[in-house]
């Protein structure tokens, strides 16, 4: 499974990229918002930082001129994917950005009809909403199964990126489906490590060393 990064943090971003954890990254407007910067520099900066997809949203409602965004997006490194809308003027986007090369994530996926209809529109990506779904007393997994069933059943090249990740639980969940991709926050992803039985394993270990009175350096 892929581990995109759900965030405009540039500092996160790269801590995880060190560690060789991060696989692309995902943006949206709220994350532009909380960066505090500029949406072509840091996106710029981003895809300079990592090798994988960055997606970068465009924020048009009409088809036409999300084209025009995605192409100036698109523009700004090769492995920018432009993130549209599941609504119908962005699945036009998507067939002609699509057809000129450009990776697409169409993202607010809430139905498996939505994620058929992306795919059949040359979605690079999809991504349903996981814990979103989950808000509204939906089991988001069950999003994800019927999916993978679907692009399975007929060969979609289509990936699906599980979005909207709150928990390190949604993360083993989704790759037991069968989930391409997941993308979530720095701190979800660093999360994945934690278990109280490896820090009390630790803890102990602490105390005996210390009992022995050694050192190893």
């Amino acid at each position: 499974m892929k581990f995109f990064v759900d965030t405009a943090d540039v500092a996160a971003i790269a801590e995880l990229n060190d560690l060789g954890m991060v696989d692309g990254v995902t943006t949206n407007p709220s994350l532009i918002l909380k960066s505090g910067r500029n949406i072509l520099e840091v996106t710029k900066e981003i895809c300079d930082l990592v090798s994988g997809p960055v997606s970068a949203e465009v924020v048009a409602l009409q088809a036409d001129e999300m084209i025009a965004e995605g192409r100036k997006l698109a523009a700004i490194a090769p492995n920018i994917a432009v993130k549209v809308p599941l609504t119908w003027d962005g699945l036009k986007a998507c067939k002609v950005l699509s057809g000129e090369g450009f990776m697409v994530n169409v993202t607010l996926c809430f139905s498996a009809n939505q994620a058929l209809l992306a795919a059949k529109a040359g979605a690079t990506f999809i991504s349903p909403f996981v814990g979103r779904l989950d808000d509204i007393n939906f089991d988001g997994l069950d999003l994800i199964a019927d999916i993978r069933t679907i692009y399975d059943n007929y060969d979609f090249d289509t990936q699906i990126l599980a979005a909207s990740i709150r928990t390190v639980n949604h993360i083993s969940d989704c790759a037991k489906i069968g989930a391409d991709v997941i993308t979530a926050p720095p701190a979800v992803i660093k999360s994945l490590a934690s278990h109280v039985l490896t820090d009390k394993g630790m803890d102990q270990f602490m105390k005996d060393w210390a009992k022995t009175g050694q050192k190893i350096l």
